[in-house]
């Protein structure tokens, strides 16, 4: 949704998750950063499972932990 807002129309968010869907460089472009409104995980290219473990090793608490 943010990015639909960046763009200048909320209701775009369909399109641009369609688009990000579709996106061929899943691993340079981080759509993986893409959850719903609600806070729940999405379609990703690469899986659900790998999208959830990218956020978690993403995650600054599992970052900090490591120092």
């Amino acid at each position: 949704m943010d990015l639909s807002k960046k763009l200048g129309d909320v209701k775009a968010i369909r399109a641009v998750a369609s688009a990000n869907g579709k996106n061929p460089l899943w691993i340079v472009v981080p759509c993986h950063r893409v959850i719903r409104t609600d806070g729940s995980l999405t379609g990703y290219a690469g899986g659900l499972w790998r999208k959830k473990w990218l956020l978690e090793h993403e995650s600054s608490a599992k970052q900090q932990s490591l120092f």
